[in-house]
């Protein structure tokens, strides 16, 4: 997800809601348990008050499987309360998007949603290549394994209380506000901005992003900056510059299951201290870098643990046939390919990657989730989606916008 920009750049909500169309095609069929293959090669798990488990499963409706998409656990609580609480899993994983998003129909809280200056309840809208999410912001405390936030300004997607959508936020698609629509239960942003839309929201009733809704009536609104979805790992008390993913390689063939670890802050305690990594700058206002690739220097290109591939184009790659499938490649056998990432301050890092069919991952094992080749097309020329597998065998900082580390200050990417 981008910070918004003028007309015609993507916004911060467009990226989000095009990794979500792009993340949860299901590439086997089938259910029940088997012997697949896991993810190994990975360092030894950290500890800490300041980690907690991920993993890559098939998420959390066996009807239609997840493909390479990351999950945690969160604890959600009524501001101030600490009874009155409730853990929820299967929250996604997402370093291209920012704050915390529950879908209504596992939320058995009733949150205090935020309204405006004149008391209108206030909603957001996130627009999908194909559709919409659409809910109220409410305010939560959240808490991820040691580290908590307390009145944390998070969306409730397909709250049934709200269903007046507006016809500009509606317009895209069908909605999608159901567990099985979305792919997970909720999705935890962890990017590099502190707020969904940022100071643009603040000056401008941005369409089809912030409403003041009444019972008869929504209208386009500019909303504070504190009452923006937040990212809230900037909320934390310590371990709030950023976040370290870490997960094992995945075997060729794929995997079951994929176990890591989601380390909260950057040079904050023994357990996230930078080292040697490549550290890449991405443009303040919307994330991005330069991907140098097949002689062509794609600037909107950014790290993404909430797309399921890596997304690009490359008309010399097969692409699929299959229903389902046609935009994602298919070459004959596995393709080495190579790119070049590189940051504003001219860092670079050179990255290989393979590229396999989509339409035969997995075989005839419709238990193998996790895949480290899975590519497509992007809609647009000038961009390197760099998804999840990218994540696969590697230790990768994301630090926030204006957080300083011990290598430098946010928003940067290193790997």
């Amino acid at each position: 997800m981008m910070r918004l920009t003028p007309i015609g750049t993507p916004s911060r909500a467009w990226r989000f809601g095009l990794c979500a169309a792009l993340c949860w095609p299901v590439l086997s069929c089938g259910g029940g348990g088997s012997s697949g293959s896991f993810a190994s090669g990975g360092p030894t798990p950290p500890s800490g008050s300041n980690v907690v488990d991920v993993v890559v499963d098939a998420g959390p409706t066996s009807t239609s499987p997840d493909v390479n998409t990351l999950f945690t656990t969160v604890t959600v609580c009524i501001p101030g309360s600490t009874t009155n609480c409730q853990i929820i899993d299967h929250i996604q994983v997402d370093t291209g998007s920012y704050g915390l998003r529950i879908l209504a129909p596992v939320l058995t809280l009733s949150l205090p949603v935020q309204t405006t200056a004149s008391g209108a309840s206030l909603l957001e809208c996130t627009q999908f290549v194909d559709g919409y999410s659409w809910g109220p912001v409410a305010l939560a405390d959240v808490q991820i394994s040691g580290e908590s936030a307390g009145s944390v300004p998070v969306q409730v997607i397909g709250d049934p209380n709200f269903t007046n959508v507006p016809a500009d936020c509606s317009s895209i698609g069908p909605a999608e506000d159901t567990v099985a629509a979305f792919g997970a239960n909720g999705i935890l942003g962890v990017g590099v901005f502190a707020q969904d839309c940022g100071s643009n929201c603040v000056s401008t009733a941005v369409p089809a992003t912030y409403y003041a809704c009444t019972s008869t009536l929504c209208q386009s609104t500019a909303v504070l900056l504190a009452s923006e979805v937040q990212n809230p790992v900037t909320l934390f008390a310590k371990d709030n510059n950023g976040v370290v993913i870490q997960l094992p390689s995945v075997a060729a063939q794929g995997a079951a299951t994929v176990a890591g670890s989601l380390i909260f802050g950057i040079d904050t305690q023994s357990n996230n201290q930078s080292g040697n990594q490549s550290v890449l700058t991405v443009d303040p206002n919307n994330g991005d870098f330069t991907t140098l690739f097949n002689g062509k220097s794609l600037t909107q290109s950014f790290l993404d643990t909430g797309s399921n591939g890596f997304y690009f184009n490359d008309t010399s790659l097969t692409q699929c046939t299959g229903t389902n499938f046609t935009t994602f490649y298919c070459p004959a056998s596995p393709l080495g390919l190579s790119a070049a990432l590189q940051g504003q301050n001219g860092v670079s890092a050179t990255v290989d990657f393979t590229v396999d069919n989509a339409e035969t991952l997995g075989g005839n094992d419709p238990s193998l989730v996790a895949f480290a080749t899975l590519a497509g097309t992007y809609p647009t020329t000038d961009t390197f989606d760099w998804g999840l597998p990218f994540y696969y065998g590697r230790t990768v900082y994301t630090a926030i916008e204006t957080a300083t580390t011990a290598v430098g200050t946010g928003p940067y990417v290193a790997f």
